[in-house]
């Protein structure tokens, strides 16, 4: 698939190995960006916003910003202080809270979100049954976000373990909302 915009996958503690459905996008998407972290088991708020800006700041054109879980955090973090108006859209997934249960303890500087409107078309998708993050919290997400919310029913974390695979009907949600 030729897309207009370069896709950038933003993913979240531990990354996302090669039967999480952001890997799989990737492969299908020629001239996406990966956004890599030093340390993906120890995420530091603002060191992974740094990591974002850095792979943005190398991408001339448009830029559809594809994250789960941590990634969406951070994405949220990054635009409360940084711009680029070549952000046309982005797709958040399976957005934790960082006040939650079972949040990661290892996440340093994510316990007081500063989650505002978000400067570009954006949706929010959440599961029912999400161990990280509640239906409730992930409304509320959505509201400061400024963002649609898409409820995909009971589907875990919307990761590899969730067994979703490629996760076609997230694929149609992306493809339908940002086409191209």
């Amino acid at each position: 698939m030729e897309r207009s915009a370069t896709c950038v996958f933003l993913a979240g503690i531990g990354n996302s190995g090669p039967e999480h459905w952001q890997s799989l996008w990737r492969g299908r998407l020629p001239g996406s960006v990966w956004v890599e972290h030093d340390a993906w088991d120890e995420p530091d708020r603002d060191g992974w916003v740094r990591d974002l800006d850095c792979a943005l700041r190398s991408i001339a054109g448009p830029k559809v910003l594809v994250a789960h879980s941590l990634g969406c955090s951070v994405l949220a973090e990054w635009a409360v202080d940084h711009a680029d108006e070549d952000v046309v859209g982005a797709f958040l997934v399976a957005m934790p809270d960082p006040r939650g249960p079972g949040f990661p303890a290892d996440a340093v500087g994510f316990d007081a979100p500063r989650h505002e409107p978000l400067p570009f078309p954006a949706v929010l998708v959440a599961s029912e049954d999400d161990p990280y993050g509640s239906m409730e919290y992930a409304v509320a997400a959505a509201g400061r976000l400024g963002a649609p919310l898409v409820n995909v029913g009971p589907k875990g974390h919307i990761n590899a373990e969730s067994g979703l695979g490629d996760w076609p009907e997230g694929w149609f949600l992306f493809t339908e909302r940002f086409p191209g």
